[in-house]
């Protein structure tokens, strides 16, 4: 079996050989996707560097190892803004030639075209607004909320047809909407204002048959029935210190693969029997049917041993049938 082919097994909970990480996926990206402007700038750059991205957010990078912060928000002034600001065009050549010269490389068919929707939706527009003045505006100004948040997902659908007309059989959005211990925003203001957006994007790539991915880290337990309900096909990156796994696990059995679940304060600090018990754990937890990707819950640096532990632990007990689960006590 193909890994490609194996993914796709796990995904649709139809009797996959092994438990692996992760998907083979070949990426598309758009210019600004990873925050770069138009004259460049971007999170490889040193600290104390400043740049401007492709919306007018200025980004500076303060920190060693750890991409920049939005510090300016074109649209912070968020009712009068939004009558003067222009918006990113997602057929301009700069921002979406990118993605074609990148699909023209691609060579054999064992990798899922996937295409990059990151900060969807609440991201974006928190960077645009300013996290806190977006929180004010919700209740004190909802109409302009609302147009600014379809105006965000107009440029999200521009995009999406691109990724239609070059194949892609995944996409990745990303919208981190929990803290450690609860939601950023109440079910209410999500359902109100978040969901009819997402409902436009999903039905476009849903009616065409195109995987969806949705990243969010902390706490979103609260949310599973609303991204099943939605149509999201993995869930990453599963939190482990944020979420009760069990319980989205019962709850999404069948129905939406995840990804993630593998403490990251534990596959930073170790030691190497910890993290090969917790992946033993969370397989046999996690994956019964398929349906799980066994990797960390956020992306680092992790030490080299800690990964091929790591490595070596999924292969170890990935291969299906896999034992019996017991809730073990870690």
């Amino acid at each position: 079996m193909t890994e490609k082919e194996n993914a796709l097994r796990i995904i649709r909970f139809d009797r996959p050989e092994r438990v692996v990480s992760g998907l083979p996926t070949f990426d598309l990206w758009y210019l600004g996707c990873n925050h770069e402007g138009y004259a460049g700038g971007g999170h490889h750059l040193p600290v104390g560097s400043k740049w401007t991205d492709i919306w007018g957010t200025e980004w500076h990078r303060e920190h060693p190892g750890v991409m920049g912060f939005p510090r300016g928000h074109p649209l912070a002034d968020l009712p009068r803004a939004l009558a003067h600001y222009t918006w990113p065009d997602p057929d301009d050549e700069r921002i979406i030639g990118p993605v074609y010269r990148t699909a023209a490389k691609r060579q054999g068919t064992d990798s899922f075209v996937t295409g990059s929707h990151r900060d969807t939706l609440w991201e974006k527009s928190y960077m645009l607004v300013g996290m806190e003045n977006l929180m004010c505006w919700f209740h004190e100004e909802p109409g302009a909320v609302r147009e600014l948040l379809h105006r965000v997902m107009d440029f999200q659908l521009g995009l999406a047809r691109h990724y239609v007309e070059l194949g892609v059989e995944l996409v990745s959005l990303t919208d981190d909407l929990g803290a450690q211990e609860r939601l950023l925003l109440s079910p209410a203001l999500i359902g109100e204002f978040l969901l009819p957006e997402y409902r436009r994007l999903f039905a476009f790539y849903k009616s065409r048959g195109i995987m969806v991915g949705f990243h969010s880290c902390g706490h979103v337990e609260p949310l599973i029935g609303t991204f099943m309900d939605l149509g999201v096909d993995i869930l990453n990156p599963l939190q482990a210190s944020a979420n009760d796994l069990e319980a989205i696990r019962r709850s999404s059995r069948g129905r939406m693969a995840l990804h993630g679940g593998i403490n990251s304060a534990l596959m930073v600090s170790g030691p190497p029997d910890a993290i090969r018990r917790e992946v033993e754990h969370r397989i046999r937890q996690l994956g019964q049917d398929g349906g799980y990707f066994c990797a960390p819950d956020q992306s680092m640096p992790w030490p080299d041993e800690h990964r091929r532990v790591l490595d070596r632990a999924i292969a170890e007990f990935g291969r299906y049938p896999l034992g019996e689960y017991a809730n073990m006590n870690l």
